[in-house]
């Protein structure tokens, strides 16, 4: 399988100019791009539409939490811009994930992947939000929920995904962001791993920001991790089932 299938670069930036100015020093090293709120709140759907006419895959990473019937529309709006992923909050509950899933169900909708845990989030952040228990069991508890309700992608650290992928089964999409190459700086992120050892856990899709869009040459960082992952996809047969 192609290695750029599975790693969407984040464009983490505060506007078009500089977010395409990036897209362009990467030259032909990816395939799908993810935007997030920071973008996507600044540049609209145009921004998404100019990732289209070049030919990427879009993944629009806004974690839509609100009433159900909030949360459908904006399924059916991301339908109409063209985007191949979004994500909603599993933490949105039953009845919202399955409006939106009802929503997803409409020809060109994007797939939905529901977000469990963020990756910058440990037992002590739970626990001052009033969840006991560790990270892992809740991701679990969440993606149950999710797969319950019809979301068939989840987005979860490495360390959650050989779980997942168990007790959810080996078609479940797994996004995994919080991803560091060996010696990268950490920053915000806690729950964290390697390219190559999330692939190695059953991982479907990378999601690399900062390491690739801060690094001096980000074409070059981004086809090392590439390189990694093609490395680790040839040696791991759970990351041969994506």
């Amino acid at each position: 399988m192609d290695p750029k299938d599975h790693l969407a670069i984040a464009l983490d930036l505060p506007d078009a100019k500089q977010a395409l100015a990036l897209v362009d020093s990467l030259g032909n090293t990816c395939q799908w791009f993810k935007v997030g709120m920071e973008l996507y709140y600044a540049a609209g759907n145009s921004f998404i539409h100019e990732l289209k006419n070049r030919g990427f895959n879009v993944f629009l990473d806004l974690k839509l939490h609100d009433i159900p019937n909030t949360v459908a529309g904006a399924v059916r709006s991301a339908t109409q811009a063209g985007v191949s992923l979004l994500t909603i909050h599993a933490s949105g509950g039953p009845a919202m994930m399955a409006a939106a899933a009802e929503a997803a169900s409409a020809p060109g909708a994007p797939k939905l992947l529901a977000v469990t845990v963020l990756t910058s989030m440990d037992a002590s952040d739970l626990a001052a939000t009033g969840i006991a228990g560790t990270p892992a069991e809740q991701v679990l508890r969440l993606a149950k929920l999710a797969k319950a309700a019809g979301i068939d992608g989840m987005v979860c650290s490495a360390e959650e995904v050989s779980t997942l992928s168990a007790e959810l089964g080996p078609r479940t999409m797994l996004v995994v962001p919080g991803i560091r190459p060996t010696g990268a700086a950490t920053e915000d992120q806690r729950r964290i791993a390697t390219p190559a050892e999330a692939i190695a856990q059953g991982a479907s899709m990378l999601v690399v920001g900062r390491p690739i869009t801060r690094a001096t040459d980000p074409a070059a960082a981004a086809s090392a991790i590439l390189e990694e992952i093609a490395e680790a996809l040839a040696h791991s047969p759970a990351g041969l089932k994506k």
